[in-house]
């Protein structure tokens, strides 16, 4: 027996055009992602090569690969990673999409703000892990090299492993500087208040110090430059939440004391 869309009741039909409209958001969003991950693997090699620039300024000019057929992998996986990032906000702009007509004007308006934010706070911590820290560490890494017992050890890094610290630092940067966007979020929806999260200050240090300790690699200095600021992310998302959450009430005394007065 064929089957016909007109078999399908009433209740059932939205939820067909919602699939629907989530496979067309769905195919623009990997669509967007292969056309710049082709542009991506064109120019593979200025983009390697800017990720290049921290070890150089570090003082390591020479990389090697083990496995004939490491470095076409390496490049691969950095016109991905930079596909990724050119397309992000086409994907977030599908994601928006598909999420806002089911949204009120007021919850669209709260939540606008939070999404052009990620990907600022991602860029503001990649671009602290490339300018600052990596350089740092890099360094700080490649001081080991020199003569012990008189055996010389030379630093070879490898191209796959390098590239897989650089994502490393990047994204542990980058998705750690989201940490207000989630607070303020969870404040927004009433399910944590600036009260709450006061009281468990000391926690959230300790656990800004564990987030460092397992996302970089084992050196003090970038767990460090992680850590601090990320309890300085924490803070400032008090102050907002301290400002948000007065004006909040000063808008809810104001609806008060307009409402009408019944007449007894």
């Amino acid at each position: 027996m064929a089957f016909k869309l007109s078999d399908i009741d009433d209740t059932q039909a939205p939820l067909l055009d919602h699939l629907i409209e989530l496979r067309t958001r769905l195919l623009r969003a990997f669509a967007a992602l292969l056309v710049t991950f082709f542009v991506c693997l064109y120019f593979a090699k200025p983009i390697l090569g800017f990720l290049l620039q921290p070890l150089l300024d570090a003082g390591q000019s020479k990389l090697i690969f083990t496995k004939l057929y490491g470095q076409f992998f390496v490049e691969l996986k950095v016109a991905m990673w930079a596909a990724f990032f050119v397309s992000f906000p086409v994907i977030a702009n599908q994601l928006w999409a598909f999420v806002a007509p089911g949204l009120y004007a007021k919850e669209k308006k709260a939540f606008l703000p939070f999404l052009l934010a990620t990907p600022v706070l991602f860029l503001g911590g990649g671009a602290l892990a490339y300018y600052v820290v990596m350089p740092t560490a890099f360094h700080w890494f490649l001081g080991f090299e020199g003569t012990q017992g008189g055996v010389e050890i030379e630093a070879l890094p490898n191209s796959e492993d390098y590239l897989s610290l650089v994502m490393q630092f990047i994204l542990a940067f980058g998705l750690s500087f989201l940490m207000p966007v989630l607070l303020l979020l969870l404040n927004t929806a009433g399910i944590v208040s600036r009260a709450q999260l006061v009281g468990a200050r000391r926690y959230m240090i300790v656990a800004a110090f564990v987030i460092a300790a397992v996302a970089t690699p084992p050196d003090v200095i970038s767990q460090m430059m992680l850590a601090v600021p990320l309890i300085l992310l924490f803070e400032g998302a008090l102050i907002v939440m301290h400002f948000t959450e007065k004006r909040a009430a000063s808008k809810a005394t104001d609806e008060e004391s307009e409402a009408p007065v019944s007449a007894e």
